[in-house]
């Protein structure tokens, strides 16, 4: 690994980082909690402050009590305060009051803390910070852009419309972590353009197994991130979902975003693959993640008729299995690959023009 060592740069030492991070993120998110530590050295500390960072940008989109114009202010702030132009205690104190009951517990500590939380971000070399940086503001003009929207017609208008959206929400991430791969192992940066490509596609893909997976606890609160063209094409008018009204047109509809997400999840595969064997912490980190989705995306596929999220998650069972094949075929291409195309078999192929060279 050619990380920078620790001392390079300002930010405190690993053990008060850990202590400041690992619970934060084990309450704001059990699957980050697990997949973070796996990061070799440095790179751990840097991705779960970015990941924290992030998951600010959602509390401030998901608070209900906050009105429009000031999830945009403080989004403002809060942008500013990452990159160094705001005082972190002023966005605090400025969102803080704001939280309701609907908040969890788990993000209101993560706010109350965020001034410490900026406190790692601010000591992060110049490379890591302006990665971070970028993502956080594209994250935060993105929530921004799609709450003005709020169309009268649920859904968003097309596939390029859930392209852009799944961007600002997950790509961007994808792009951030690439080029944090890319400030410590030579191979990535070698292939940044390439790799930014496949780190946006396999961003998208974990976003839309989320978007179908969550479609019905989404409609429950008034949200729908599917596109209206696609089921259109299929004879279904998404309006009816607000009724819970489907029907076969819509499981046709269901089918082919499956098969676009099915593409970019063997993006995702290419990505991991990418990523040179002797760094079977990121390998992991991708694989975990890349795992669970796919199992996922599966079950979608085999119940399109699902009701709930609950339906269609995955068992304790197959998460711990994902981890432990993804652990002793880390470094093994062949077999990853095998792995793979069995947990994808059953999929829809994905449409012409998602797949990455």
């Amino acid at each position: 690994m050619n990380a920078p060592s620790d001392a390079s740069g300002t930010v405190p030492p690993p053990s008060d980082v850990r202590a400041l991070q690992a619970p934060l993120l084990q309450g704001v998110s059990r699957t980050f909690a697990l997949t973070i530590p796996v990061l070799p050295g440095r790179l751990r500390d840097v991705v779960g402050n970015a990941y924290l960072l992030c998951r600010i940008v959602d509390t401030i989109e998901d608070e209900p009590a906050v009105p429009l114009d000031a999830k945009r202010e403080l989004s403002a702030l809060f942008v500013d305060a990452v990159a160094g132009r705001a005082a972190p205690e002023a966005f605090r104190d400025g969102l803080s009051p704001h939280l309701s009951e609907r908040t969890l517990p788990a993000e209101r500590e993560l706010v109350a803390r965020s001034a410490e939380v900026l406190s790692v971000t601010h000591g992060l070399q110049a490379e890591e910070r302006a990665a971070i940086e970028r993502c956080v503001r594209i994250m935060a003009e993105g929530m921004v852009h799609y709450q003005e929207q709020a169309p009268e017609s649920f859904g968003l208008a097309d596939l390029a419309d859930l392209d852009r959206y799944c961007y600002h929400v997950a790509g961007v991430v994808g792009e951030m972590l690439t080029e944090l791969f890319a400030h410590a192992i030579p191979e990535v940066a070698a292939e940044r353009p390439r790799m930014l490509r496949l780190g946006r596609s396999f961003g998208q893909g974990l976003q839309m197994t989320n978007i179908l997976k969550d479609l019905w606890d989404d409609r429950a609160r008034g949200a729908c991130w599917l596109p209206r063209s696609v089921f259109a094409e299929e004879g279904f008018d998404l309006d009816r979902l607000r009724d819970g009204d489907v029907d076969d047109a819509f499981a046709r509809g269901l089918e082919r975003l499956v098969g676009i997400a099915h593409g970019h999840l063997r993006n995702a595969l290419t990505y991991t693959l990418a990523i040179p064997a002797r760094e079977p912490g990121v390998r992991n980190f991708c694989l975990w993640a890349l795992g669970m989705a796919v199992l996922t995306l599966r079950r979608i596929h085999a119940r399109p008729g699902f009701r709930s999220g609950a339906e269609v998650k995955i068992s304790r069972r197959q998460v711990k299995a994902t981890v432990a094949l993804s652990r002793l075929f880390a470094r093994r291409d062949g077999a990853l690959r095998a792995l793979f195309r069995a947990a994808a078999r059953s999929l829809p192929p994905p449409p012409e023009g998602v797949l990455i060279a």
